[in-house]
């Protein structure tokens, strides 16, 4: 998709430049601010990717990289231009994921967050609705609002299920095994955890997998 959006641009340069005919540079214009946009967002996306692992390899937070947020936020500007409200649904959650998990900023985070779960709404994106609700979920829950969080993370398990992300599942399951514990339900947070280890065992999902042995430990 990608390479035919460059061949159009490539296409209307030698219309105008050969035969006159400048009718189709609109087009090939927002063609590769899409493609510009999906980059921007795929380039920061592999840089949340290698935040993600460093901490996990370090026990502590690494440095932001500098070049992440910036991403994010043209791809955001891009979409919204040109009216792709999913792109930008993901883009908002993303800049909001920003916030919330590398800066420890959740009141920046939230209207990033709650924007980006209603334009999933309206465009049918269940994926990134389900990202949306979890991180709203873990901000309820850092705050003590132990049901709302609950409820969070019960939505967006359902609609990880709905889209196949079955290890998603098993992800939001740590945080419910989390509030459970923290409701005096542990006997819930021990099934809930022993449930979480076989999806996420029998779908290769090594991380996760030693993120419920770390649970264990704590519940």
């Amino acid at each position: 998709m990608s390479d035919d959006r460059i061949e159009r641009a490539r296409d209307a340069y030698a219309r105008t430049v050969y035969g006159g005919d400048t009718s189709a540079l609109g087009e090939a214009e927002r063609g590769l601010d899409a493609v510009e946009a999906d980059a921007a967002l795929a380039r920061g996306l592999i840089l949340h990717a290698r935040f993600q692992s460093a901490a996990a390899d370090a026990g502590s937070p690494p440095a932001e990289d500098p070049a992440e947020l910036p991403l994010f936020q043209r791809a955001f500007e891009l979409y919204r231009a040109l009216g792709d409200m999913r792109g930008e649904a993901e883009a908002l959650f993303w800049i909001g994921c920003v916030h919330q998990f590398i800066r420890r900023d959740d009141e920046t985070a939230v209207p990033y967050f709650e924007r980006s779960s209603r334009l999933a709404a309206q465009t049918g994106d269940k994926p990134t609705r389900a990202e949306a609700l979890r991180h709203l979920g873990i901000v309820a829950h850092a705050a003590g609002r132990l049901d709302e969080a609950r409820e969070r993370l019960e939505e967006s398990s359902r609609l990880r299920r709905e889209v196949g992300s079955l290890p998603g599942v098993a992800s939001n399951m740590i945080g419910l095994a989390y509030i459970a514990a923290a409701q005096d339900r542990r006997a819930d947070a021990l099934a809930t955890l022993d449930e979480a280890h076989a999806i996420a065992g029998a779908h290769g999902a090594h991380a996760i997998v030693r993120h419920i042995e770390q649970a264990r430990t704590r519940i």
